[in-house]
């Protein structure tokens, strides 16, 4: 998928020069913590004499001297805030485009990072320093997602308070991070878990109460009664708890929710302008689920057929095949299941019910699983045939969707079908294929012929009609006669918004206490700041932790001076991350969420990178969020990212299991036998061998193995630590070997090997460039390069690389980018010379994805000021440049 945040770029387009540019070309002073020009720089002399045996080996598998080449520069980028992004008023060129390139928010685990999390950040940082140098003022922060279950679960188990193990945490991502050579603008560094960040999160649920998108009101739950508290979905494994393995069941509690369905339609519509791979458009197209059908009412009666005095209403998005309808079914929570339960049925109906309350939405819906069901005992009337039909309890039906109750057509839906066949119950088929080709064992769900489907009391005839000419004839027929209405429906619902957790920004709520009315906070109250609390587990009853600091909850209403009580339960991990894109942008403002001239400036995002597994929910959420703050004049755009790319997993490394059976023989992964009964055994990489598509062992080609990588984690024992990667590769090797291994989107499989080779090329383009170590194992001061003017082939070369590179960025096809640098090592060692000017635009082409090898090599050939902010190079012949542009330099900032 092409960026096409901003039109197509021509490869030699740049801005041009604009009169009084902040970031004029002046003379920088010598690099700090390098020698100065004078000197010519001599750089990371790998000397081994006064080392001890185990550097000295540790150098000899270095293929540069990349562990003295990066801190130093780390240190340079620092120190100068190279990356920093002026604010719109203090220096900013706003005549120049702009770039927002963003990374999903980390959560600092206390894991840190391991080699699959710098994937995406990669990209970004490539994207962020190609942007730089094509004259493009660059929006590229780093911040921290950091309130959450996660932290809260560590600091019951070790009675640390989460404030103390997330700013730990946060430290080690930064450092982490920073290690590898990012390019983010650490002065915009946000937490959501600071009280000036989380102010705003406050005023933006102020805005959604305001305007009726927040209410409270009575939902299930899950419920822990031997942990005493109310547990995440996460946290809930086949209706157990994850810690402890205690039942959990569904209970309704009163939650702050979210009326997110209120703009269920414009979150589906507005989809269709968004540069985002279509496979995650079409998750959230089903996850929103809109649809269209009838809502029908049955009265409800006894086996008589005497009148209970009670409805039914039913959504159906098929209403023609009402005349197949030989049951109902509703949900076991439906609010009318007591009334409509016998005294005969009773027993049975709360024992199921009981037992259904005990499964995730998910577990009850599962296409693959056994359906169950009980009788109510009670019956209903089909309004078209004045059928008597039974009413059954089944928890394949929601509550949460529709109206939680169905008329079931079990000749045209599977599920119905095999609820049908299970407890023997009528099923008549309404509905012939076209073809008239149709399983007579199987439901056919397709459109088709009417058949079966009319009736002289009512009048209602649809014999013969195509199934979407009947559907409408029927919903008219129940609008006309009373019993029904058209209906739009969607599958999305209201967003639950609260958790019964400590950790996470307290509501701006208080509740009088004489009446219990709900107060909102003033805005000049925020924020409301989080207490302090040694003790946050769980009650026991059900009531969050904060209920624990009776002096911060006992409050006085500050406009009647009445006394009052604070909410106690505290907003979901989501909350933070709907919005921070925002704040990026203006992270320091303490009088309004975000400037309207800054964010009319950098949004919306350009280019949003992060993982598939947010492809619904934070991704929904935020897109709610900012269309709200769109409609009350906060943001200028109706979408907050505007291109999205979802990097691929990094596996660990390949492992290849044997087997042996009883007596210790071994057995091919392909033998006829059972594999059941034998023992399986790892087998080291060194021991096997490919032999077409397969490996084998080296001792016993006919003995095949079992071949697969595995998502990294810490219980199989295959995380790769970045930091032992930097230590013995460096970071440039890290991040060129990452962008290598394959298409920024596709799953990769992490080798070791693979590291080495890109290792190695590095080190070919160092000596390339500095020449090969003198016997001391330093290099000399300067490069190899000459001032000899490039022939004919040299340029050739350079350019075809500059046109593919270029192209390949913007595409973000960063594998093939480097395939075509290391084509161009490969030519150039074969040069008699390699002139200054060459090699000075293949050192700015390898900036983007080496950075700290780059800027060495830059300085090495004579330049005084970081590359960050030259220009990108340009392929020569095919268009007429534009003027040339005055290049911005790094800013220098007081620290």
């Amino acid at each position: 998928m092409a960026l096409t945040t901003h039109p197509p770029l021509r490869l030699h387009a740049r801005p041009p020069a604009l009169a009084g540019d902040f970031h004029h070309r002046r003379r920088l002073p010598p690099l700090r913590g390098l020698p100065s020009r004078r000197a010519h720089l001599r750089p990371c002399r790998c000397t081994g004499a006064d080392a001890d045996a185990g550097k000295e080996q540790a150098q000899a598998r270095r293929a540069y001297p990349y562990n003295e080449i990066e801190p130093r520069w780390q240190a340079h980028w620092e120190e100068r805030h190279t990356f920093h992004t002026p604010d719109i008023g203090d220096g900013l060129d706003t005549s120049r485009p702009k770039c927002y390139i963003l990374d999903m928010f980390p959560y600092p685990s206390g894991a840190g990072l391991h080699v699959g999390h710098p994937l995406g950040y990669t990209a970004t940082d490539i994207l962020s320093r190609f942007k730089r140098m094509q004259g493009f003022n660059v929006l590229h922060p780093m911040g921290w997602d950091a309130f959450g279950l996660p932290a809260e679960q560590y600091a019951i188990q070790t009675g640390t308070h989460p404030k103390i193990t997330t700013a730990r945490n946060i430290d080690r991502f930064r450092t982490q991070l920073k290690s590898l050579g990012f390019s983010y603008d650490w002065d915009r560094e946000i937490s959501t878990t600071e009280p000036t960040y989380y102010k705003w999160t406050q005023w933006i649920f102020l805005q959604l109460l305001k305007r009726g998108l927040a209410y409270q009101a009575e939902v299930p739950v899950n419920w822990c009664p031997a942990l005493g508290t109310v547990l995440a979905n996460e946290e809930v494994i086949d209706g157990v708890s994850e810690r402890g393995g205690y039942p959990v069941i569904r209970k309704p509690m009163r939650q702050w929710m979210l009326r997110i369905t209120s703009y269920a339609d414009r979150l589906l519509e507005d989809l269709d302008d968004l540069d985002w791979p279509e496979s995650i458009k079409e998750m959230q197209r089903n996850w929103i689920g809109r649809s269209e059908g009838a809502e029908l009412e049955f009265c409800a009666v006894d086996q008589e057929g005497h009148d209970l005095d009670a409805k039914l209403t039913v959504y159906t998005t098929r209403p023609d095949t009402i005349f197949g309808a030989t049951y109902l079914v509703v949900a076991p929570e439906h609010v009318s299941l007591p009334s409509l339960t016998s005294e005969g049925q009773r027993v049975h109906v709360e024992e199921y019910t009981e037992v259904a309350t005990r499964k995730s939405e998910l577990e009850r819906t599962e296409l693959q699983k056994e359906k169950t069901g009980v009788f109510s005992g009670s019956y209903a009337k089909n309004p078209v045939t004045g059928e008597i039909i039974p009413i059954w309890v089944a928890d394949y039906v929601l509550a949460s969707y529709g109206t939680g109750a169905i008329m079931a057509v079990p000749a045209h839906d599977s599920r119905d079908h095999e609820f049908a066949l299970k407890y023997k119950l009528p099923i008549i088929k309404v509905v012939s294929p076209p073809n008239g080709n149709c399983d007579p064992e199987e439901a056919y769900a397709g459109d088709g012929i009417m058949i079966n489907s009319s009736n002289s009391s009512s009048g209602l005839n649809i014999n013969g009609m195509l199934s979407q000419d009947a559907a409408l004839k029927v919903t008219d027929w129940v609008e006309n006669n009373g019993f029904g209405k058209k209906k739009v429906n969607y599958k999305l619902r209201d967003w639950l918004f609260a958790r019964q957790r400590y950790w996470g920004e307290p509501f701006p709520l208080i509740y009088l206490d004489d009446t219990n009315e709900m107060v909102p906070l003033s805005e000049n109250e925020l924020p409301l700041t989080l207490p302090e609390l040694d003790e946050f587990t769980p009650t026991g009853t059900g009531e969050p932790p904060l209920t624990k600091a009776t002096d911060w909850v006992k409050t006085t209403d500050l406009l009647t001076g009445k006394p009052a009580t604070r909410e106690t339960s505290t907003m979901p991990q989501w909350a933070g991350s709907c919005w921070y894109y925002l704040r990026f942008m203006d992270p320091k403002n303490s009088s309004t969420l975000v400037d309207k001239a800054k964010e009319s400036y950098w949004g919306p995002v350009d280019i949003y990178v992060g993982g598939a597994e947010h492809s619904v929910l934070h991704l929904l959420y935020a897109r709610f969020w900012h269309k709200v703050l769109y409609d009350i004049g906060v943001v200028s755009t109706k979408e907050p990212f505007k291109c999205l790319i979802n990097q691929g997993l990094i596996l660990g490394e390949v492992e290849y299991t044997a087997y042996r059976d009883n007596e210790g023989r071994w057995v091919s992964a392909d033998s006829e036998s059972s594999l059941i009964d034998c023992h399986q055994e790892k087998v080291s990489a060194d021991k096997i061998t490919k032999v077409g598509d397969h490996y084998v062992l080296k001792d016993d080609p006919d003995i095949r193995l079992n071949a697969r990588a595995y998502k990294m984690s810490k219980s199989r024992g295959n995380v790769i630590n970045p930091d032992d990667v930097v230590s013995e590769y460096g970071a440039d090797s890290l991040r060129l070997y990452e962008m290598f291994m394959g298409p920024l989107r596709d799953s990769k499989t992490w080798s070791t090997g693979g590291i080495e080779g890109v290792h190695r090329f590095l080190g070919r383009t160092w000596r390339l460039v500095v020449g090969p170590p003198l016997p001391d194992g330093s290099y000399k001061d300067g490069t190899m390069a000459t001032d000899n003017e490039p022939t004919f082939e040299q340029l050739r070369v350079l350019h075809k690389c500059i046109a593919r590179v270029s192209e390949e960025i913007q595409e973000t096809r960063f594998n093939t980018a480097i395939s075509a640098m290391m084509e161009f090592v490969n030519a150039a060692y074969k040069w008699d010379t390699q002139p200054k000017s060459v090699i000075d635009s293949f050192v700015l082409l390898l900036a983007p994805f080496a950075p700290h090898l780059a800027e060495e090599l830059w300085f090495r050939l004579g330049h005084s000021q970081s590359l960050a902010y030259e220009q990108f190079p340009e392929v020569s012949g095919h268009v007429a440049p534009l003027p040339q542009q005055q290049p911005r330099i790094e800013p220098q900032i007081e620290s």
